[in-house]
Protein backbone atom coordinates (compact mmCIF):
# COMPACT_ATOMS: atom_id res chain seq x y z
CA UNK A 1 0.00 0.00 0.00
CA UNK A 2 1.23 3.57 -0.63
CA UNK A 3 0.07 6.96 -0.47
CA UNK A 4 -0.55 9.34 -3.50
CA UNK A 5 -0.14 13.29 -3.38
CA UNK A 6 -0.48 15.56 -5.92
CA UNK A 7 1.67 18.69 -5.49
CA UNK A 8 0.43 21.43 -7.59
CA UNK A 9 3.14 24.24 -7.24
CA UNK A 10 6.08 21.62 -7.94
CA UNK A 11 4.13 19.63 -10.56
CA UNK A 12 4.44 16.71 -9.08
CA UNK A 13 2.93 13.38 -8.11
CA UNK A 14 4.34 11.93 -4.76
CA UNK A 15 4.04 8.50 -4.40
CA UNK A 16 5.39 7.10 -0.90
CA UNK A 17 4.52 5.29 1.99
CA UNK A 18 1.01 4.65 3.61
CA UNK A 19 0.32 7.68 4.96
CA UNK A 20 -0.71 7.48 8.86
CA UNK A 21 -3.83 10.09 8.72
CA UNK A 22 -5.87 11.29 5.94
CA UNK A 23 -5.38 14.71 4.15
CA UNK A 24 -7.05 16.45 1.62
CA UNK A 25 -5.79 15.70 -1.64
CA UNK A 26 -4.18 12.43 -0.73
CA UNK A 27 -4.96 9.23 -2.41
CA UNK A 28 -4.31 5.48 -0.97
CA UNK A 29 -3.49 3.19 -3.47
CA UNK A 30 -3.07 -0.80 -3.55
CA UNK A 31 0.63 -2.01 -4.69
CA UNK A 32 -0.08 -2.45 -8.20
CA UNK A 33 -1.41 0.64 -8.68
CA UNK A 34 1.36 2.27 -6.80
CA UNK A 35 3.78 0.80 -8.54
CA UNK A 36 2.24 1.80 -12.13
CA UNK A 37 1.49 5.05 -11.32
CA UNK A 38 1.85 7.89 -14.05
CA UNK A 39 1.70 11.61 -14.05
CA UNK A 40 0.44 14.06 -16.75
CA UNK A 41 2.55 15.44 -18.96
CA UNK A 42 4.34 18.03 -17.68
CA UNK A 43 4.35 16.73 -14.62
CA UNK A 44 7.13 14.70 -12.58
CA UNK A 45 6.22 11.35 -10.50
CA UNK A 46 8.69 11.32 -7.75
CA UNK A 47 8.75 8.07 -5.74
CA UNK A 48 9.56 8.17 -1.50
CA UNK A 49 10.57 5.09 0.14
CA UNK A 50 11.06 2.61 -2.76
CA UNK A 51 8.45 -0.30 -2.18
CA UNK A 52 5.65 -0.16 0.01
CA UNK A 53 5.11 -3.13 1.73
CA UNK A 54 1.28 -4.37 2.68
CA UNK A 55 0.50 -3.08 6.46
CA UNK A 56 0.61 -5.45 9.26
CA UNK A 57 -2.42 -5.71 11.42
CA UNK A 58 -1.79 -6.90 14.65
CA UNK A 59 -4.48 -9.68 15.91
CA UNK A 60 -5.95 -6.75 18.68
CA UNK A 61 -6.48 -4.67 15.39
CA UNK A 62 -8.27 -7.73 13.87
CA UNK A 63 -9.94 -8.51 17.14
CA UNK A 64 -11.32 -4.99 17.62
CA UNK A 65 -12.74 -5.02 14.04
CA UNK A 66 -14.30 -7.46 14.04
CA UNK A 67 -16.04 -6.56 17.73
CA UNK A 68 -17.18 -3.37 15.78
CA UNK A 69 -18.61 -4.94 12.60
CA UNK A 70 -20.48 -7.53 15.17
CA UNK A 71 -21.62 -4.81 17.15
CA UNK A 72 -22.89 -2.51 14.37
CA UNK A 73 -24.73 -5.54 13.05
CA UNK A 74 -26.75 -6.45 16.53
CA UNK A 75 -30.17 -5.33 16.10
CA UNK A 76 -31.04 -2.56 18.47
CA UNK A 77 -33.03 -2.95 21.52
CA UNK A 78 -34.04 -0.78 24.41
CA UNK A 79 -34.35 -2.40 28.29
CA UNK A 80 -37.57 -1.53 29.87
CA UNK A 81 -36.83 1.19 31.58
CA UNK A 82 -34.59 3.18 28.94
CA UNK A 83 -36.61 6.05 27.00
CA UNK A 84 -36.76 5.14 23.35
CA UNK A 85 -35.46 7.74 21.02
CA UNK A 86 -37.74 8.33 18.07
CA UNK A 87 -37.85 11.13 15.65
CA UNK A 88 -40.77 12.71 17.59
CA UNK A 89 -39.22 11.95 20.95
CA UNK A 90 -36.09 13.56 19.74
CA UNK A 91 -38.54 16.84 18.46
CA UNK A 92 -39.89 16.87 22.25
CA UNK A 93 -36.55 16.45 23.78
CA UNK A 94 -35.10 19.66 21.33
CA UNK A 95 -38.42 21.77 21.85
CA UNK A 96 -37.89 20.76 25.19
CA UNK A 97 -34.22 22.41 25.49
CA UNK A 98 -35.08 25.87 23.90
CA UNK A 99 -33.30 25.00 20.81
CA UNK A 100 -35.06 26.89 17.85
CA UNK A 101 -34.22 25.82 14.26
CA UNK A 102 -33.39 28.96 12.69
CA UNK A 103 -32.89 27.42 8.94
CA UNK A 104 -32.40 24.54 6.96
CA UNK A 105 -29.17 23.13 4.60
CA UNK A 106 -30.68 19.79 2.95
CA UNK A 107 -30.94 17.16 5.38
CA UNK A 108 -29.15 19.49 8.21
CA UNK A 109 -31.23 21.80 10.37
CA UNK A 110 -29.64 25.03 11.77
CA UNK A 111 -30.32 25.58 15.58
CA UNK A 112 -29.95 29.01 16.66
CA UNK A 113 -28.02 29.25 20.14
CA UNK A 114 -30.15 29.69 23.20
Amino acid sequence: MATLTYAYADRAVVVGPLATYAEPHTYDLCLEHAERMTAPRGWEVVRVGGEFPEPALAADDLLALADAVREAGRPRTSRPNEPRTTSRGQANAEADSGAVESGRRGHLRILKDS
